[in-house]
């Protein structure tokens, strides 16, 4: 069994904290040769699937702890192997118009 700290390097964080365990990863582009082997393992299995994997499920699928993987994957960020799609801006409804829903179905009853 190899420690979770040699596996990254001795860093016990990510280098975004945006990445979560439920982010989403898509595959880019570029050479994999000079990478480490589980930097490799988690390209490889990102590669493989269409419309990219949650960090949650990299980490099932290699059997690599859970605190680990965002590390790795944030080093496939950061060297430009890994991507994630853009959160969308303003998803959340107006407040306003959700007050104005509540008024209304408060007169309806």
């Amino acid at each position: 069994m190899v420690r979770p700290f040699v596996r990254t390097g001795g860093r016990d964080r990510p280098s975004r904290p945006e990445v979560r365990l439920e982010s989403l990863v898509l595959a880019a582009t570029g050479p994999a040769d000079t990478l480490r082997l589980d930097h490799r393992r988690v390209l490889a299995l990102v590669q493989g699937v269409r419309g990219g994997l949650a960090v949650a499920e990299i980490a099932a699928a290699l059997e690599l702890p859970p605190s680990t993987v965002p590390i790795l994957v944030c080093d496939l960020m950061d060297s430009g192997h890994l991507s994630s799609p853009a959160p969308a801006l303003d998803d959340e409804p107006d407040i306003d118009i959700l007050r104005e829903v509540l008024r209304g179905l408060r007169a309806k009853v």
